[in-house]
C-alpha cells in the first residue's frame, strides 16, 4: 500500500481544500509543513521542480497541487490511485 504524502505551510488555503478532499476520501496522509525545518522547502523544490504547496505524492507518483488532485477528482481517476494507498 503506497504511502500518500502532502507537502504544506500552516496558513495555505489550497493545502487546507487538498486535505479535506483526502480526508473525505477517507485516505490516512502524512503531512509535512516546509516551514517546520530548515530546508525542507528546498528538499521539495529538487524533487518536484515546483515552488508551491500543497505538494501531493501518493507513493512515488508525483500528483502535483491542489488544482491537479480535484482534477483527478472530477476525471473519476483519484479513487483508482487512492484504492491501493
Amino acid at each position: 500500500m503506497p504511502e500518500i504524502l502532502i507537502y504544506t505551510t500552516k496558513v495555505c488555503p489550497y493545502c487546507i481544500m487538498a486535505k479535506r478532499l483526502l480526508d473525505k476520501k477517507g485516505v490516512c496522509y502524512t503531512e509535512i509543513n516546509v516551514e517546520a525545518q530548515p530546508g525542507l522547502r528546498e528538499e521539495v523544490m529538487r524533487r518536484t521542480k515546483r515552488r508551491t504547496v500543497p505538494q501531493i505524492f501518493i507513493g512515488d507518483l508525483h500528483i502535483g497541487g491542489f488544482d491537479d488532485l480535484y482534477a483527478l477528482e472530477q476525471q473519476k481517476k483519484l479513487d483508482a490511485l487512492l484504492a491501493d494507498a
